[in-house]
């Protein structure tokens, strides 16, 4: 029997962020095993580290959710938006509880999706070009895009 289209986004979802995938590390893959020093570390000085990046990628995946259900602004658990400063000295149990608020983030969209009406999923956002189904798949996408440059970032900075 053929996917449905809920189940295909919610598949590329998945292995995008932390189910095995042919291509190689997910997101979720990208940042194993790293210490809140590795994660803190720059590739070059004003670049974003793969700490920022986790947070970046928690709150992206925030906005989509809020975007599917109308939901206001301003509730991301952290202030600011799109890119968040950190650094080493912010030590090892903000790094944890930032994962574990991408993990959150994740589970959040993850659920949103899979109660989305299937029939909404080629409509337009309201007062965007993109479909629901755009949004969702390019927020898997995102997660992929900014895996390779967590590796890239940990090859830069000598941790892969």
């Amino acid at each position: 029997m053929p996917a449905t289209e809920t189940e295909v986004l919610l598949h590329a979802l998945d292995h995008a962020y932390d189910q095995t995938s042919w291509h190689g590390p997910n997101l979720r893959g990208a940042i194993r095993g790293l210490s809140h020093v590795d994660a803190a570390r720059r590739p070059a000085k004003g670049r974003h580290n793969v700490w920022e990046l986790v947070l970046h990628c928690a709150y992206w995946k925030y906005t989509v959710r809020r975007r599917m259900t109308g939901e206001k602004r301003g509730s991301f658990p952290l202030e600011g938006s799109n890119f968040f400063e950190r650094d080493a000295k912010d030590g090892a149990a903000r790094w944890k509880a930032d994962v574990a608020l991408l993990d959150e983030v994740h589970r959040s969209l993850r659920a949103e999706v899979a109660r989305f009406p299937a029939k909404e999923w080629g409509r337009r956002l309201k007062g965007s070009r993109w479909t629901y189904r755009d949004t969702v798949a390019g927020v898997a996408a995102h997660d992929l895009y900014h895996a390779g440059q967590m590796r890239l970032v940990k090859v830069l900075t000598g941790r892969a």
